[in-house]
């Protein structure tokens, strides 16, 4: 699959700074922030820094130190919200039939109450 990045996602638009956001932490290669529409007491989106449009792309384009710095920063984001004991939901969504609405790969961690099942029979 190609990977055609959309430079005016509004992520990128976070990114630049033409967006303001409520910050939760941010690192040389990655930036967590609330959900503006939280579906959870505890909704926070970890995106990276570097143009990549979904999991798969993250992993296969970006870099040791991308994929290492974005991986601990999810962690000290469960950690600062304080998860751990309760649980949380971490969430990727990709393409068309994964319910993708922002083409630049983002990770939902949502906590702060029961999720229910993840996937229902269709």
């Amino acid at each position: 699959m190609a990977y055609a990045y959309d430079t005016s996602n509004i992520f990128a638009r976070i990114l630049r700074g033409e967006i303001p956001n409520s910050t939760v932490l941010e690192t040389e290669h990655s930036l967590a922030f609330r959900d503006i529409a939280p579906q959870a007491p505890d909704h926070v989106l970890v995106i990276p820094k570097g143009p990549y449009v979904t999991y798969d792309h993250f992993c296969a384009a970006a870099s040791d130190a991308e994929i290492v710095d974005f991986a601990r920063a999810v962690a000290r984001v469960c950690a600062a919200l304080g998860v751990e004991e309760n649980g949380y939901r971490a969430i990727t969504n990709a393409g068309t039939h994964g319910v993708q609405e922002v083409p630049h790969f983002h990770m939902h961690i949502v906590a702060g109450r029961p999720m229910g099942r993840m996937l229902e029979q269709s």
